[in-house]
């Protein structure tokens, strides 16, 4: 999904900004490099900073900085060499709307009183703030504007004997969705909320074991995938091998539906679907709902691809490539200038006038947040001479922001939250417009539909219905805390 060249804070991003990613490695000396190169496989989730944390019998080591993975762990920085041990964690953050800051990149380490201790998370914790004060009043000394340093401070205060019971007290203290990773004497330890919002899988290569973000994150350090981790569940991994144990009562699964939609990369597992198997099947289900009659599908690339693939295939009308994505625009490229504010969308997307021009044009993407990208898009197809311009969306109308840590605008920012799909349309400028039921979503995920009284996913951003209840009611931010 494109956004509108707003991740430096200058102009209100249009889109979801990605979540982040987590990756663990233990049992081989090669920890830190192969949970640098699972790092790599999930940059698409965060591209603000990136840390690892490594363990070395009983001495941690550390690196953590601002640009993509490969611009802190290359060979030429020596990073990499430092980070020795037979464990390790990593973090990948996105980008924030806010200034970023070195004491937010994670993973973070504090010095506890079995030892160290280091955490990363996926997520965010919806009472953080209420937490987070009475820490403060209590004496805590936060060093960071996050959600996570929360949970170390909880580990910190637990009476409880050992780093992964300290774990479980802080975890049974806290609400909101996570998947994390934490490193201690104890061992690797990774961790998924009760409701299994966020992913979290679990692979071994030779005879280390690997937890990451998505399976991506395991195929590029070959790593055989055994398993998704439970929701509630937590497993310790050290020279005993695992150990599962399911401290947090699970609740109905509510795996984030999106994910399938956006966020995770098409060519890895989640909760036994190929994602990019889901994304095409969104594509036929659309198609089924809401064909027009046209002379070409045109992906909004990149993540609207599989979805326009599906689309054509249902359809039998060509598929081809009308906008063409430069994928070598950094964040920081484009000023805050009004040349800026005019050119953004053109620095990342270009229309392709051969396959478009004199054509009625199906243009898929996989959401509308805002709107302000989707006029651009739009006006480019008609500057490159289609005939006419229709719009499908891979997902539901997007009506409520997420709390469990994707960064999304508040509610009186959305444009589905305001308009209708009638006057959405006439405000992008498109001949027509339709987004895919909730139902057509679920259906393309192979299931019967959306049972209302049980949902199988989260999708509070296209129905409101949220599985765990937000810090506040208002449809602002829950705690003003962007971590992830």
């Amino acid at each position: 999904m494109p956004h509108d060249g707003a991740q430096d804070g200058h102009m209100p991003f249009d889109g979801f900004q990605e979540e982040c990613a987590v990756v663990g490695v233990y049992g081989t000396d090669e920890a830190a490099v192969h949970t640098a190169l699972g790092l790599h496989a999930l940059q698409h989730r965060g591209q603000e900073a990136t840390g690892i944390v490594s363990l070395d019998d009983t001495i941690f080591h550390s690196h953590r900085g601002f640009g993509h993975v490969g611009e802190n762990f290359d060979a030429a920085s020596g990073y990499l060499d430092k980070l020795i041990g037979h464990a390790a964690i990593g973090h990948n953050r996105y980008s924030t709307t806010g200034e970023p800051e070195l004491r937010n990149i994670q993973p973070f380490f504090s010095e506890l009183a079995f030892g160290g201790f280091a955490l990363a998370h996926n997520g965010n914790l919806t009472n953080a703030d209420r937490l987070r004060q009475s820490l403060i009043q209590t004496g805590s000394l936060m060093q960071s504007s996050t959600d996570t340093e929360v949970i170390i401070h909880l580990v910190a205060r637990s009476h409880q004997t050992d780093p992964a019971l300290r774990l479980v007290d802080a975890m049974k203290q806290v609400e909101g969705a996570y998947s994390l990773v934490s490193l201690s004497p104890l061992g690797l330890i990774a961790m998924r909320d009760p409701h299994g919002v966020r992913p979290l899988v679990l692979g071994q290569i030779g005879e280390a074991y690997v937890v990451a973000s998505e399976t991506c994150g395991l195929d590029i350090i070959g790593a055989d995938f055994i398993r998704d981790i439970k929701p509630g569940e937590m497993i310790i991994i050290n020279q005993d091998g695992i150990t599962s144990t399911q401290p947090l009562a699970p609740q109905p699964s509510r795996f984030c539906v999106f994910e399938y939609v956006y966020f995770a990369r098409p060519d890895s597992v989640l909760e036994n679907q190929h994602v990019y198997g889901a994304r095409k099947n969104i594509g036929h289900e659309l198609a089924k709902e809401s064909h027009i009659e046209a002379d070409v599908i045109v992906p909004v690339p990149d993540s609207g691809v599989p979805a326009a693939l599906g689309y054509a295939e249902e359809t039998n009308i060509p598929f081809d490539f009308g906008i063409i994505r430069n994928h070598y625009v950094g964040r920081t490229f484009i000023q805050p200038t009004d040349l800026g504010r005019q050119t953004g969308v053109k620095m990342k997307h270009n229309a392709n006038s051969m396959t478009v021009a004199g054509k009625r044009v199906i243009l898929v993407d996989d959401s509308i947040v805002r709107g302000t990208t989707s006029i651009k898009i739009v006006n480019m197809m008609r500057q490159a001479g289609a005939s006419e311009v229709h719009m499908r969306i891979a997902s539901p109308p997007t009506t409520h922001p997420c709390f469990y840590g994707v960064d999304t605008p508040d509610r009186d920012k959305l444009i589905a939250a305001s308009m209708d799909t009638d006057a959405i349309a006439k405000h992008i400028g498109v001949d027509s417009l339709a987004f895919i039921s909730i139902d057509g979503l679920y259906r393309a995920l192979n299931e019967t539909g959306r049972n209302a009284n049980a949902p199988q996913y989260c999708d509070a951003c296209f129905t409101g219905e949220y599985p765990i209840a937000p810090g506040r009611s208002d449809g602002h931010s829950t705690n003003g805390i962007i971590s992830k």
